[in-house]
């Protein structure tokens, strides 16, 4: 059978979102695994999204421990499903991005693909960004023609949106090519800042955004960031959007209470999302949410409340789970890349035309 896994670890480095697809005419999910991330990795892995001494010895390091619990989590998967590795034709891994920069010409993921083959038995493909990325494109995002084979239709103008780390949208309409581009932060700035007040990882459902308010000037300062202002193919990451850009934005406002941040954030998220989708689409009639943010019941409030004619809704009501796409989308980049089918959208990241991605590593 066509089976193939998908290795997915996203820029909230929570941990490696595993997913087995068939992929026939069609992609079906069959089963996933979830392996949390150990946080001393958590912590090297952050670490190296930012310049400091010994990074290449630092990330050789990291990356085999990353392919180690990647290997643990796909021996798990697989014992749970009663398969052997020659019953999967192969891993599609994306790697741990640390820095993207397709400005200057480089985007790096470390996962040490010949490890993986090697500790699995499984023919590994990874390495997916940087095909593109030497054809003139932004290396990201890659999901939008995954995102086109599952919910592409011919009724009405419908968008896709990832809302992970960091937010990405794909956005679908008969007879027009696939578009895509990053928005901005999801959950990245969230995060960081709930984790700094409270210790938690995340703000579950929004309750500590919803439980602050809005503070409009600082939301404009946000706004004010060029990013905002640029028109796609275009992709951000941690190089931009961090804790560093926070605190600087902060400046202006020292007495603001974090609870407000906070709501403020989730805000600009909601927004960044919001203008970018009908400045690109205006007319859209369903927004279809995947990510972890699908499950922050107050950012869907908030998307739903400035997109009152829009029918936002998750993956899931399409049969797909929210938390399991990207993955799944790794997944069927291997299988693009093993069958000889190009990937890549140019209308989507800006590259000089299609390109086959990825690079295969036998078992």
């Amino acid at each position: 059978m066509p089976y193939y896994l998908g290795v997915m670890s996203g820029t909230s480095l929570d941990g490696l979102d595993i997913a087995l697809i068939e992929q026939t005419n069609r992609t079906s999910l069959l089963a996933t695994h979830y392996m949390p991330m150990p946080a001393l990795l958590r912590a090297d892995m952050l670490a190296l999204c930012a310049t400091g001494p010994d990074e290449i010895a630092r990330a050789a390091i990291a990356e085999q421990q990353w392919v180690r619990l990647a290997a643990q989590g796909i021996a798990l998967l697989l014992q749970q499903n009663s398969l052997t590795p020659s019953d999967i034709r192969a891993i599609g891994s994306h790697g741990q991005t640390i820095r993207h920069e397709p400005s200057q010409g480089f985007t790096v993921q470390i996962g040490n693909p010949a490890l993986l083959a090697e500790l699995t038995g499984i023919c590994v493909v990874g390495d997916f960004r940087r095909r593109d990325l030497a054809a003139g494109g932004q290396g990201a995002p890659l999901v939008p023609a995954f995102h086109e084979s599952l919910f592409a239709t011919a009724k009405g103008p419908r968008a896709v949106l990832n809302l992970g780390g960091f937010s990405n949208l794909t956005l679908l309409e008969a007879s027009k090519p696939v578009q895509g581009f990053d928005c901005g932060p999801g959950n990245v700035l969230l995060d960081a800042w709930v984790h700094r007040h409270r210790g938690e990882a995340y703000d579950r459902d929004g309750a500590w955004a919803a439980s602050g308010h809005v503070q409009p000037l600082l939301l404009k300062v946000f706004l004010n960031d060029p990013f905002f202002s640029t028109q796609g193919p275009k992709s951000t990451g941690r190089e931009l959007f961090n804790l560093a850009w926070l605190d600087r934005q902060l400046r202006q406002f020292p007495t603001i209470a974090a609870a407000d941040v906070q709501a403020t954030l989730l805000e600009l998220t909601a927004c960044s999302v919001v203008d970018a989708l009908t400045t690109a689409q205006a007319g859209t009639a369903e927004l279809l949410v995947c990510g972890g943010g699908a499950r922050n019941g107050a950012l869907m409030g908030r998307l739903a409340a400035l997109l009152p004619n829009c029918k936002v809704t998750s993956t899931q009501a399409y049969g797909v789970p929210a938390d399991w796409v990207e993955a799944m989308a790794f997944a069927w980049l291997a299988h693009c890349c093993l069958e000889g089918l190009p990937a890549n959208r140019p209308s989507v990241t800006g590259a000089r035309g299609l390109r086959v991605l990825g690079a295969i590593y036998p078992a």
